[in-house]
């Protein structure tokens, strides 16, 4: 017997609809089947589909690409906290939600989402090849966290990367951020995750985990502008807090329904 959930979808990172990044959330009151859950991932074929459960008064939460779940996602988290904000609990301005990634808090300024991420800092590597190969480009520095991130030389040059998508795959780690100084922003990236289903993302939270603490650094600031310059393109603010990233961004609400499943 079918029965009906509902499902949001909202552009998050963006000020208006198709912008962003699409993020589908699913409020349950329990969980589902983990396979039933990467099915409904895999039909909304959306970058992450997120699943909530409520936790006292907190939320449980887990993402889902076409292909994988993961263990952390900025603008599907964003896109849990305007749905908790807005339909299920209308004004709430602080929420946490449990991950595998530990406790998230977001908070609420008016139109603006304020996501509390883990920190992972990179470390240098020195052999550039097979980026270099990947990406079919120089590489100005390199560097790795829980995923790989390549330093060009400017904003020009990210925007014209057309990487190897089977060679990214096959670098270690998750995924490929390609990053640069920006022309009307501290920094602009671009992330490549065709290891998890996702050729390019159009914008990527978690990817700044890596990225804030790397130009905090090397522009001698804690707090940033940064743009995702993919084809969609994305807008947010960061802050380094030394174990913890800020992120904030807005959503523009796009769908609301409900699936049979």
């Amino acid at each position: 017997m079918s029965r009906e959930l509902p499902i949001y979808q909202v552009d998050a990172f963006a000020s208006e609809v198709f912008a962003g990044n699409p993020a589908a959330v699913c409020p349950l009151e329990a969980w589902l089947p983990d396979e039933l859950m990467q099915a409904i991932a895999l039909e909304n074929n959306l970058s992450e589909t997120a699943f909530i459960v409520p936790r006292g008064g907190d939320y449980d939460l887990r993402w889902f690409t076409p292909a994988v779940e993961v263990e952390l996602c900025g603008h599907a988290t964003l896109g849990s906290a305007h749905v908790v904000a807005t339909h299920l609990e209308p004004g709430r301005d602080r929420i946490v939600f449990h991950s595998k990634s530990g406790p998230l808090t977001v908070t609420r300024d008016g139109e603006l989402f304020t996501l509390d991420f883990p920190s992972r800092p990179p470390e240098r590597l020195d052999d550039h090849g097979p980026v270099e190969a990947a990406l079919g480009a120089a590489v100005d520095e390199l560097w790795r966290a829980d995923r790989t991130m390549a330093v060009l030389a400017d904003e020009a040059a990210v925007l014209a990367a057309r990487p190897d998508l089977a060679k990214v795959a096959a670098l270690p780690g998750g995924g490929l951020i390609v990053t640069a100084p920006g022309r009307g922003c501290d920094f602009v990236s671009r992330y490549f995750a065709p290891h998890a289903g996702i050729p390019e993302d159009p914008v990527t939270g978690s990817a700044h985990c890596v990225l804030t603490p790397y130009w905090a650094g090397r522009l001698d600031k804690a707090r940033l502008s940064a743009r995702q310059v993919s084809a969609r393109g994305g807008e947010l603010m960061v802050e380094d807090r030394g174990e913890r990233v800020l992120i904030s961004g807005r959503v523009a609400p796009y769908l609301e329904g409900r699936i049979r499943v």
